[in-house]
């Protein structure tokens, strides 16, 4: 028999032929594991998969339920079946139809599937329907638990561990490790496969990203909480973290970048944020699962942004990593302030202001991760006593102008400028990416400097010096603007400042408060 080749999701798998178990445990000793052997040859040996709605689970953790195992395909649709190999640590979980199987494929292939935060494998099976003795009952009662729930009925005991007792319809989610953005919108694209989203809150609270997202049925957040507490919306980052809120109805006044009620379209959009255009809010509450399907949640947010209207999606737009930043202070705003403030989020290499439309700019970050961060972290903050607007772009690249013209100093490029703060991989850099706030990180500050001599200077940058507060070697420092807006300001202008004896201040946001 063929073993089992070793491959990442996707719908290419080995031989996994079943044919000879009766029961779960005599099914064991009938399949061999490529991987586990260490036969390289075997991994080779990969065919195209014809979909099916029985799908093969590899490299589950030891300790993996039944339930866990279940909780990865409810999402996608009713699940009918399952089997455990708890020895080679695979399952097999049958689907009520293929198409949710297919849904399932396409989704895990570019959001990793984790069970107790290990990374799974899953592919599509030889078999089409997985014939299990019908001795295993507690499985059977599980699957029917669960099914009962699905279709709007209450849990019962023998489905507790699974879905508990779903007390609210209101999640409270909190973002650890946000490297990259997570907006309003690519949330509503994960949790919408649960059930149906009524409203979203987003906020930041002790400098971290949080949410307050409710949905039409308790059950469904509760579903929602087991398979998604825990996992990563991209790799290795942007871990979910899950409990019920106290609230059972949130209040939503309008709808923005920050908050959204789906079933009120004709909400303002307040504080003069964009508003989303009626049809695509209503299009959102009646199915909001259909709307985008199973987008990889990186282009979720462009493509959410563009059904209200804000972006012309050419393909991937945005996919080059150039923004257009829009409702800038054309009297102040210069090519040099962009890439400093810009370049918190990413490596700016090039910046131009709109000759003919001087309140506008394109800025090219590095990639379209970069343009991303920027842009969740920077749309609707003020610069210069404006708040701007950043959209992804339909253009590849920025420009530069033709040798010889003269723009007025418009276009720069900072291709190799020496103040890229992500150049080098592994950087501590990623790791203190933090939205705008009012407390700024300062490093590199010379041994003679005084914190006097530092409130002055950010004072003189125009703001109120609220707090101040060396690290104990004095190298680095916390300083406490009074809002966010002075704080981008003092960013802008002090950012690798002089300090003297070509020692350059270092200046980004801080995720602590004095």
């Amino acid at each position: 028999m063929d073993g089992i080749s070793d491959v990442a999701v996707g719908v290419k798998r080995g031989s996994d032929e079943l044919s000879m178990y009766n029961s779960p445990n005599s099914g064991m000793s009938s399949i061999s594991d490529g991987a586990s052997n260490g036969s390289d040859s075997k991994k080779l040996r990969v065919e195209e998969a014809p979909p099916s709605r029985v799908l093969h689970i590899r490299k589950l953790p030891n300790e993996a339920t039944d339930t866990e195992v279940i909780a990865l395909g409810l999402p996608f649709g009713k699940v009918t079946n399952i089997l455990t190999l708890k020895g080679k640590n695979q399952a097999f979980l049958e689907m009520g139809t293929e198409e949710a199987a297919i849904t399932m494929v396409n989704y895990y292939s570019t959001v990793t599937p984790h069970v107790r935060n290990i990374p799974v494998f899953i592919q599509y099976s030889n078999h089409k329907e997985l014939k299990t003795d019908s001795a295993n009952q507690r499985t059977q009662a599980v699957l029917q638990a669960v099914s009962v729930v699905q279709s709007g009925g209450s849990p019962s005991t023998d489905v507790q561990e699974v879905l508990g007792a779903a007390s609210s319809p209101v999640l409270r989610i909190i973002i650890d490790n946000m490297f990259y953005p997570v907006t309003l919108d690519v949330l509503q694209q994960i949790f919408s496969k649960f059930g149906t989203v009524m409203k979203i809150i987003t906020f930041t609270k002790n400098n971290q990203f949080q949410a307050l997202l409710q949905f039409s049925d308790p059950a469904n957040a509760q579903q929602a909480k087991l398979a998604l507490d825990g996992q990563n919306i991209y790799n290795s980052c942007c871990t979910l973290r899950i409990d019920f809120s106290k609230l059972v109805n949130l209040n939503v006044k309008y709808n923005n970048d920050k908050s959204r009620d789906y079933t009120r379209p004709e909400l303002p959009a307040g504080d003069g944020q964009p508003t989303i255009d009626p049809g695509v809010a209503a299009a959102f509450s009646k199915d909001s699962s259909s709307l985008l399907g199973a987008l990889n949640p990186l282009s979720a947010a462009a493509a959410a942004a563009a059904a209200a209207g804000r972006v012309a999606l050419a393909g991937q737009a945005g996919s080059s990593g150039v923004l257009l930043v829009s409702n800038l202070n054309e009297e102040m705003v210069t090519p040099q302030s962009l890439f400093t403030l810009f370049g918190v989020y990413g490596d700016v290499q090039r910046v131009k202001i709109l000759y003919n439309k001087k309140d506008s700019a394109l800025i090219q970050m590095s990639d379209a991760n970069q343009a991303q961060l920027a842009m969740s972290h920077l749309n609707g903050q003020k610069m210069y006593g404006k708040i701007i607007r950043v959209t992804l772009s339909k253009h590849q690249t920025v420009a530069l102008p033709r040798d010889g013209l003269d723009d007025q100093g418009l276009t720069k490029d900072y291709a190799n400028s020496p103040l890229h703060r992500f150049k080098k991989p592994g950087s501590k850099n990623f790791q203190n990416i933090f939205p705008p706030s009012a407390t700024l990180h300062l490093s590199n500050i010379p041994q003679d400097v005084t914190e006097d001599d530092l409130r002055l200077l950010f004072s003189n940058a125009g703001g109120t010096v609220k707090a101040f507060k060396f690290f104990q070697d004095r190298k680095m420092a916390l300083i406490q603007m009074s809002t966010v807006e002075e704080a981008i300001q003092a960013l802008i202008d002090l950012h690798n400042y002089n300090m003297g004896g070509s020692q350059h201040l270092r200046v980004s946001f801080s995720k602590s408060t004095i």
